[in-house]
């Protein structure tokens, strides 16, 4: 790790929780040279074994430390091993950061690992006066102890894509006035019971994604079906037959939830996202859809709900009974809104329990979702604001032919110490696929659960 002639070079120290967020962490610095301390790959080496979700992720990152090293010599290891990056070539070094060599001073008490690494940080910065040494770290107590030792600390953001969560699109754009005010130029033709309008617009309109949706105070609503600049193709969605959609026996209480509800039963949406306040309608609409889908139209075969829950890793193995029995305590939310569904009926438990025998419904750990490739399947993920980018990606990518994907997260309400709105795998998840035409996202707006639920989300 010596510096070339007068050049500086910027040296990215890893965490250990930053390779459990993204495992492929290493490869996503350029040029520069990444190091990894000894210290992080004992915490790796100790939290690998078991089903968890970090064990995998452990696992993934250690492979890929052991891919980069390949056969190199110590002394190379030990000074940067270069990263190849497919027929792009080398670019950048990866390093293991030794502990052998005794510590000259302590910024920090050598007692925990963290101070152990940020003591050695402090050596290497000793050592190379010229260079730049930077901390990556979700861990924000850590950056901060970084810094008290004159030790520069940042964030990991390569897979965060807003700054700001006031910036996440809604999935819809409402209008004042008419919209129709604001195109120069509309031709209408008729399809087999559908209206398409190609408009040209006078006014730019905030940046515009295929499939969100425009609505304007006097009641016209359109889904984008194509966008050239200014250019747009909409699809004419008349409000009443979405007010008036029906769903196992549901119907939607504003126009958000007639979106939502339109998305959830198009067989040709493959992704749904639906974030929004406690008691929007999230869960309630996606489980009334996935019923009738499955039940009467018989769109897909099957239900799979599953859920991210701070602890539910370790705790699901200590629970007794089968998987379902195990999944059900933490999926108690998928229970209520059955009965929910269901209150208006003679004896709602019993119809509760007709439902969970008769509908294909399986409840299933985030764990045994790993490697496994659900066909014709109805996927409900809750609570989803609790996932990394990279677990969003391992559960995304086990949809196969003929399924949907569910996602259902409140943004304001994140449970997992590393994560927040910016970094939730949700987040990360709408932003990447804006732009997806299989896809919808919609921000459900008001809490009809009851009138104290609205009061306690606005003035608690």
């Amino acid at each position: 790790m010596e510096a070339c002639g007068a050049t500086r070079h910027t040296f990215y120290v890893l965490d250990t929780n930053v390779l459990i967020h993204d495992p492929n962490a290493l490869l996503n610095f350029e040029e520069h040279h990444v190091i990894i301390p000894m210290t992080v790959l004992e915490e790796l080496d100790k939290l690998k074994s078991g089903k968890t979700s970090t064990a995998a992720d452990c696992r993934q990152a250690i492979r890929l430390i052991d891919q980069t090293l390949a056969d190199a010599p110590p002394e190379l290891v030990e000074s940067g091993v270069p990263i190849q990056r497919g027929k792009l070539g080398p670019h950048g070094t990866l390093a293991i950061l030794m502990d052998k060599a005794p510590l000259a001073a302590h910024c920090l008490p050598n007692d925990l690992n963290d101070n152990k690494i940020i003591n050695q940080l402090c050596q290497l910065q000793i050592r190379h006066p010229d260079n730049r040494i930077a901390l990556v770290s979700k861990d924000i107590n850590m950056r901060l102890k970084a810094r008290a030792c004159g030790i520069d600390a940042a964030d990991y953001h390569t897979d965060q894509l807003l700054d700001d969560i006031n910036l996440l699109a809604r999935g819809y754009h409402q209008i004042e006035g008419s919209f129709w005010e604001r195109a120069s130029k509309v031709e209408t033709r008729q399809l087999t019971g559908q209206t398409l309008h190609d408009v040209q617009l006078t006014d730019n309109l905030p940046a515009l994604h295929i499939n969100d949706f425009i609505i304007d105070d006097q009641g016209f609503i359109g889904q984008v079906k194509a966008v050239e600049g200014a250019h747009l193709q909409l699809l004419d969605m008349h409000q009443e037959p979405l007010m008036h959609q029906e769903a196992w026996g549901l119907r939607p209480r504003d126009i958000f939830q007639a979106l939502a509800l339109h998305a959830l039963l198009d067989p040709d949406i493959h992704l749904v996202n639906l974030t929004g306040a406690a008691g929007s309608g999230k869960t309630i609409l996606a489980l009334a859809a996935a019923i009738e889908q499955t039940m009467v139209s018989k769109t897909y075969r099957r239900i799979i709900a599953t859920r991210s829950t701070q602890g539910l890793d370790e705790d699901i193995g200590f629970l007794p009974g089968t998987e379902k029995e195990k999944m059900e305590p933490w999926l108690g939310a998928i229970t209520d809104n059955l009965e929910a569904l269901h209150m208006d009926d003679e004896c709602t438990h019993g119809s509760v329990e007709y439902i969970l025998d008769r509908v294909p419904l399986q409840f299933k750990s985030l764990n045994y979702i790993r490697g496994r490739s659900f066909q014709q399947s109805f996927i409900l993920i809750d609570e989803s604001q609790n996932l990394t980018p990279h677990q969003i990606k391992t559960i995304i990518t086990r949809a196969g032919a003929g399924s949907k994907v569910v996602c259902l997260g409140n943004l304001a309400q994140i449970d997992t110490p590393y994560l927040n709105a910016t970094s939730s795998g949700l987040t990360y998840l709408t932003e990447c696929f804006k732009d997806f035409p299989h896809g919808v996202h919609i921000h459900l707006q008001g809490v009809p659960r009851s009138v104290l639920a609205e009061y306690a989300e606005t003035h608690l």
